[in-house]
């Protein structure tokens, strides 16, 4: 068949990538010079498996009250006089059970190992390197309350098969000892040595020139203005060129919807309204001036909710989330204290490792749902399919979202049990709990 891709992110060139292996014709729309320029440009670089709860929980509402008012909170909120925000922050407030959050994490947990694998397998046939560091991913906390908040979640992933393991300051130390000068503020921390870390851009980018070179084609500087829907069915997409010309119809066999946040406008003028509001999540990336005392193992500070990566000899530090609509300025005064407070946490962890002094900062609309599950699958137009709405885990997700759609597309059905649009949801497979000490040994 002939399918059309409507952005090139992580998402969208994972499906395309899979759409090919499964011998279809395709063709990538994106409004950028290239692909995985906008948020899959400057993430946290995480390939967080283990590190996928959900933001919803019994203790967010608390959390967020708390936040409200401060510009440099990991998650601030921002009030709108739009419809759609309310929508979403009234679903977030309806997920934030104990019910919710373990039907949640047991979604993104079959997704995440999907997903993973999928990677793996992509990487293995194709030799792309991005920086890649198998690490592992390692969460640290500087209270006891902190910890043993992280030790509950740590057991709940446990329950899922996760080997999520918890550790003492002396383990954490041991498995990243470049976080020795901040050593006596940590009490604690767990531990995933199956997760990972690189750069999704450059995987992004590499992958979309194989597909390039398997036959796709890729419409770079092109918008899309709409689906013009005939008879219950896609008849034809209009785009145009980003620097002006005129409109014209592409049209296929199936069209995939992955525009990340601006997925949700798109189709709400075919009567379809996701749940899907843009989180503006930040990033500073840092040239290391003493790479050999910076962090290898891919890190997670409770603290703050920040992610730091190693990608080779620069340092990404990621994270917050602001849901303040579309805006991707970098120069109001919020954005700059959220900037800042990102390159100051990192020197405070690590003094004088980074050159603090000229930071990259980038900004992202995370396409965040309020269960922070995605909408994968067929929509309720015939031809039209759905792939957004990733929030922070696109990089985790994107490989096996990719796949799972390119099977549903042609007909298969994906080894995995999940939520696909226009489905019931699995029924839970019963917990098996295992017993392992209170902190393990790496």
């Amino acid at each position: 068949m002939k399918v059309i891709v409507l952005g090139a992110g992580i998402i969208g060139v994972s499906t395309a990538w899979h759409l090919l292996e499964e011998g279809h014709e395709v063709t990538v729309v994106d409004r950028q010079r290239d692909a995985a320029l906008e948020t899959s440009f400057g993430n946290g670089a995480q390939i967080s498996v283990s590190f996928c709860e959900p933001w919803a929980n019994a203790g967010a509402p608390l959390k967020v009250a708390k936040w409200l008012l401060k510009d440099d909170s990991p998650l601030l909120f921002r009030p709108r006089l739009d419809p759609h925000q309310w929508r979403w922050g009234l679903s977030f407030l309806g997920q934030c059970t104990d019910a919710a959050f373990e039907r949640n994490v047991r979604q993104l947990v079959a997704l995440g190992r999907y997903s993973h694998e999928s990677l793996k397998a992509v990487v293995a046939a194709t030799g792309i390197e991005y920086q890649r560091l198998e690490r592992g991913i390692l969460h640290f906390f500087s209270s006891a309350a902190d910890f043993e908040a992280g030790a509950a979640g740590a057991e709940l992933m446990r329950r899922y098969g996760v080997d999520r393991r918890l550790l003492g300051r002396d383990e954490v130390l041991k498995v990243e000892p470049a976080l020795a000068a901040f050593g006596p503020n940590i009490h604690g921390g767990t531990f995933t040595p199956s997760d990972e870390s690189g750069d999704a851009m450059v995987f992004t980018q590499k992958l979309a020139a194989l597909c390039r070179a398997r036959g796709a084609t890729f419409l770079h500087e092109t918008s899309v203005d709409g689906l013009d829907n005939v008879g219950g069915k896609i008849s034809g997409v209009r785009v145009r060129p980003v620097a002006g010309g005129p409109v014209r119809t592409l049209v296929a066999d199936q069209y995939v919807a992955a525009m990340g946040s601006y997925t949700a406008p798109l189709l709400r003028k075919l009567g379809l309204y996701l749940n899907i509001y843009p989180a503006k999540g930040y990033s500073a990336t840092l040239r290391l001036k003493r790479p050999q005392d910076a962090s290898v193992v891919s890190l997670l500070d409770d603290t703050r909710k920040i992610a730091i990566s190693r990608l080779g000899d620069r340092i990404r530090i990621a994270g917050t989330a602001e849901l303040a609509g579309f805006d991707t300025s970098l120069d109001t005064a919020t954005a700059k204290k959220r900037c800042a407070a990102l390159v100051r946490r990192y020197d405070e962890l690590f003094p004088g490792v980074a050159d603090t002094s000229e930071p990259n900062y980038w900004t992202g609309l995370r396409p965040s749902t309020p269960t922070n599950i995605p909408y994968i699958g067929r929509s309720r137009i015939a031809n039209l399919w759905l792939n957004a709405g990733h929030g922070t885990l696109g990089w985790t997700h994107g490989a096996g979202s990719g796949q799972a759609l390119a099977e549903l597309i042609s007909g298969k059905r994906p080894a995995l049990s999940f939520g696909f649009c226009g489905e019931p949801m699995p029924a839970p497979k019963p917990f098996v709990p295992v017993k392992r000490p209170s902190a393990a040994r790496t």
